[in-house]
């Protein structure tokens, strides 16, 4: 009896102990002016794992928080960030935020790989937010880069889309989604139609040479999509879209937070009925070919957290994504007018890893990821081959395979005032198979090691050192400095940037062997074994003004590049006439190329709701051997944007006009640059009051309001793919709890 009463006394002494070391915080966040609860607003324990999002009250509360003295913070997009001290259990705490109407505290990673404040980012940094993409009516990421940033722009190929940025191809831009390398290309080119639009929080972009951070692939710069992760205890949100050409989306998210653990589960299904342009070719011959094919899609992601205590976050997560393009069939041999087989792609990517956090000043993070990428031919025509059928009607070949690991183990530490340092290591390795156009399938390996310095002097001066020691299976030792200044002076913000790029020899330059027949000619491609891994020197100045009403910035640049990769023709061997090839190629580094140029973006709220905003880009990109401009490069871009606002008791109207206008794009293989063209998005946007747990949006517009669209012969060259005026509409229902 004494041991039971004893066990008794010390269970609820341990019950009463675990208790006194538990806080309860409760509250609510509204707008300073109207007091209108702020729903969805994120509060969070700083230097901790420990938030939440507000209700359709805008209330939040977090239980169960272990006894100590916190930063409690709350922020909401387009509002000041607020944060209190707390120390002990509350239940009457009330964040007034107030409007931002330039929104330069929004957080950003990409510039230094931790979080910093746009405005306070040594290394610009250039942000679309989920706002921006709502009110645009933007519904993929190729929309979004190209009608708020003009630095961008698009070349559509048959499979895909072609990617610049301030006239570099799209193999130089590193494509991250929180932070992890997106793989899996179209042509050389990531395939962007993975990404799910439905959970994009921001898009950060990062121009230049970052291969000290990021390693290979970020000489021309950065594009790091951040998701949204969640913090409401029950959030479901349905969102419908339909368009012109039989386009349709349906996104479907659901999360789940329940204190330590949380879920977050999204769908997205695309499809489009695909077009045509003009249906003859170059030749003049008829065809029944699209420059945007009908297609599929359907991605699913999934994610589990656990946090075991405040300090420590642990996660796992996948992804699933197929997609098929339906395309015309070739009636028989002689038929050019469609193709004899569909194309399939498929994707399957995991992930885990966690991060341990020592209070405020330091934390260290593993992250895992692989990932598994493959294309197929469906044949939807029988092919034979001397009397032989050798591929029938539903046979599926499988054409390219490609395979990314990655381990990165990372910590950042602050040092008293003034110096906040991260280091880190990376181990990497790529994996091809392209069974017609590699004798065997490759793969390498690189590691790397990293350090930076993030130094604040005087409280006006930031300098940030880093550098990046990288060992690759290939070529051996490389190592890429840079150094980044930023000086505040009032309103105005001056930096200045030096980077050094690397980026190795894709697999396909190395070992391609491939054979292709267009127009009656056959074109034999060949990698190099012995090409050398290509090298920038990236110099940048940067001048802005922030204001509370407008933000003005100039950033002009230099980058430098050695030893760039590009197609060479071959002389005809007398095997190849005898085999009736007409053309053999193969890739070699040219001495030096160089783009330079000048970016200009601003951003002015006009009162009443008005808001105006844009950019121009100006890009001078050659070969400096031959002074011929690089391939894809565009001299001059502009982007607009004009937003009205305005809200009543129970409704809120955004109208937002988007404008795209670019110059001719240089095409040096066939000789003939893309149009210019102009294209204009009219956008409107209607959030009403919460009924229950419900939330309702309803956004309606028109793309290409003036009808533009260039009706040039299947083959040519264009500058945009757009079929003309469409008109477009969604519902997006929430609820929240």
């Amino acid at each position: 009896m004494k041991r039971i009463v004893v066990l008794t006394t010390l269970f609820m002494l341990t019950l009463a102990s675990v208790s006194l070391g538990q806080i309860t915080l409760r509250g609510k966040v509204i707008d300073a002016k109207s007091g209108k609860a702020l729903i969805g607003a994120n509060v969070r324990l700083v230097g901790t794992s420990i938030g939440i999002a507000t209700n359709n009250k805008g209330e939040f509360i977090l239980e169960k928080v272990p006894d100590g003295t916190y930063t409690l913070r709350a922020s909401y997009p387009g509002y000041e960030v607020s944060s209190i001290k707390v120390s002990s259990s509350k239940s009457d705490i009330l964040f007034q935020l107030k409007t931002s109407l330039i929104n330069l505290d929004q957080v950003v990673v990409s510039g230094t790989g931790t979080h910093r404040k746009l405005k306070d980012s040594p290394v610009p940094v250039e942000v679309m937010t989920a706002s921006d993409i709502k009110k645009g009516g933007i519904s993929t990421i190729e929309d979004a880069l190209v009608m708020l940033n003009p630095s961008f722009s698009f070349r559509p190929t048959a499979m895909s889309t072609n990617m610049t940025l301030n006239g570099m191809k799209g193999d130089y831009i590193l494509v991250l989604v929180n932070g992890k390398k997106m793989t899996g290309d179209i042509s050389g080119y990531v395939d962007l139609s993975r990404i799910d639009m439905g959970r994009v929080k921001r898009i950060e972009v990062l121009k230049g040479a970052a291969s000290s951070l990021y390693g290979s692939d970020a000489i021309a710069g950065v594009i790091n999509i951040i998701t949204d992760q969640p913090h409401d205890a029950l959030n479901i949100v349905s969102t419908t879209r339909l368009g012109g050409k039989g386009s349709f989306i349906e996104n479907v998210n659901a999360d789940i937070n329940a204190g330590k653990f949380s879920s977050s589960t999204s769908y997205q299904r695309r499809q489009s009925d695909g077009w045509q342009l003009s249906n003859i070719t170059e030749d003049s011959v008829p065809t029944r070919r699209k420059v945007s094919d009908k297609f599929h899609s359907d991605i699913v992601n999934q994610r589990f957290a656990f946090d075991p205590s405040k300090n420590l976050n642990l996660y796992v997560e996948g992804s699933y994504f197929t997609k098929e393009l339906d395309r015309p069939v070739n009636k028989d041999a002689k038929d050019p007018s469609g193709f004899d087989y569909d194309m399939s792609y498929e994707n399957y990517a995991v992930g885990l890893g966690g991060k341990y956090l020592f209070g405020n000043s330091a934390y260290i993070s593993l992250d895992v990821n692989a990932n598994n990428y493959e294309y197929y031919k469906v044949y939807t025509r029988a092919i034979e081959s001397k009397g032989d059928t050798t591929t029938h009607v539903g046979d599926e070949i499988l054409t390219k395979r490609q395979r990314y690991l990655s381990t990165n183990l990372k910590g950042v530490f602050k040092i008293g005032k003034y110096n906040k340092i991260s280091i880190g290591t990376e181990y990497i390795k790529d994996y091809l198979k392209n069974p017609t156009d590699l004798v065997e399938s490759k793969d390498v390996y690189t590691l790397a090691l990293y350090a930076q310095d993030e130094i604040r002097l005087f409280k006006k001066l930031q300098l940030v050192p880093g550098f990046r020691y990288i060992y690759h299976e290939a070529f051996k030792n490389q190592f890429t400095p840079k150094l980044s200044a930023m000086y505040s002076l009032g309103n105005f913000n001056f930096r200045l940037s030096y980077a050094a790029g690397f980026k190795a020899p894709l697999l396909t330059d190395l070992y391609y062997y491939k054979e292709s027949a267009k127009k009656g000619k056959l074109t034999v491609v060949i990698g190099n074994p012995d090409l050398k891994p290509e090298k920038s020197n990236y110099y940048a100045f940067n001048t802005e003004y922030a204001g509370k009403y407008c933000n003005i910035s100039v950033n002009g640049y230099i980058n430098d590049l050695r030893n760039v990769i590009e197609s060479k023709k071959l002389p005809l061997t007398p095997e190849d006439e005898a085999n009736k090839v007409t053309s053999r190629e193969t890739y070699e580094n040219l001495d030096k190329a160089r783009t330079q140029g000048v970016d200009i973006s601003v951003n002015s709220y006009l009162g009443a709701g008005f808001s105006l905003g844009g950019g121009y880009s100006y890009v001078d990109a050659r070969d400096r051997k031959t002074k011929i401009r690089l391939e894809e490069s565009i001299r001059h871009s502009a982007t607009v944007k004009a937003n009205y606002m305005h809200e009543w008791t129970n409704y809120r109207l955004n109208v937002n006009l988007n404008g795209r206008i670019q110059g001719k794009k240089f095409v040096k293989v066939q000789e003939i640059d893309a149009p210019k063209y102009q294209i204009w998005n009219l956008t409107t946007n209607h959030s009403f009051s919460p009924v229950g747990m419900f939330l309702f949006e309803i956004n309606a517009g028109i793309e290409n309001l003036f009808d533009y669209s260039q009706n040039l012969p299947y083959g040519s060259n264009l500058g945009t793919l757009s079929p003309g005026r469409t008109f477009f509409a969604s519902l997006t229902i929430r609820f929240k709890k």
